[in-house]
């Protein structure tokens, strides 16, 4: 279980990943605000209860193509694993749902959740809440491709066509889908210094 007193199932499953015939592990739970720490874990499958019978031989099917795969031998040295998370792993109705990092536009804050936007750009917006902090979120996300315009937006750096300001003091950013995000004052001054100004 993810919540229980001494050692929980993210616990475990940190435990398994450095044994060398690690076993393939496949969350079933409750809760849905883990999946990002279970998937950091290199679990199959994080499935949310109620359970739905194809949905669960869905994720054994995952487990045994997993232990079936021969190891992984590279043929170059391994890379270092990068500190910044590559993709989130969100829940949508009974399943979750995977959203690469390279594939978000903006992040809002919306109380203890963020949404995230995806495919605003090319006409297939769609966004997704996640249970998590967005000071959290920032903290993970690679500041080479991400930036705080405000206490509670976050954007991808590429998604920026433009800096304007209003003339009172306000500064917006113009982002390549036409929507404009404020910029707060705390971070207005990292704004200017990615643009060189």
């Amino acid at each position: 279980d993810m919540t229980m007193p001494e050692v929980d199932g993210l616990g475990v499953a940190r435990a398994l990943a450095g044994q060398a015939n690690r076993p393939a592990v496949v969350f079933v739970t409750a809760h849905d605000d883990f999946a990002v720490e279970a998937f950091d874990c290199d679990a199959v499958d994080y499935v949310l209860k109620p359970v739905a019978q194809e949905r669960l031989e869905r994720a054994v099917e995952r487990a045994q193509a997993r232990r079936a795969a021969p190891p992984e031998t590279p043929l170059t040295p391994e890379k270092p694993a990068s500190e910044w998370i590559e993709e989130f792993w969100v829940p949508h109705r009974s399943e979750l749902i995977r959203v690469a990092a390279s594939d978000l536009e903006r992040i809002d804050a919306e109380r203890d959740y963020v949404r995230l936007h995806v495919g605003h750009q090319n006409g297939n917006g769609r966004s997704y809440m996640m249970l998590h902090t967005i000071a959290g979120l920032e903290a993970r996300l690679d500041p080479e491709c991400f930036i705080r315009l405000h206490r509670s937006t976050i954007v991808r750096r590429d998604r920026i066509a433009g800096l304007k300001h209003d003339g009172l003091g306000v500064w917006s950013a113009e982002l390549v889908d036409g929507s404009m995000q404020r910029i707060g004052r705390t971070y207005l001054p990292r704004v200017k210094a990615m643009a060189g100004r």
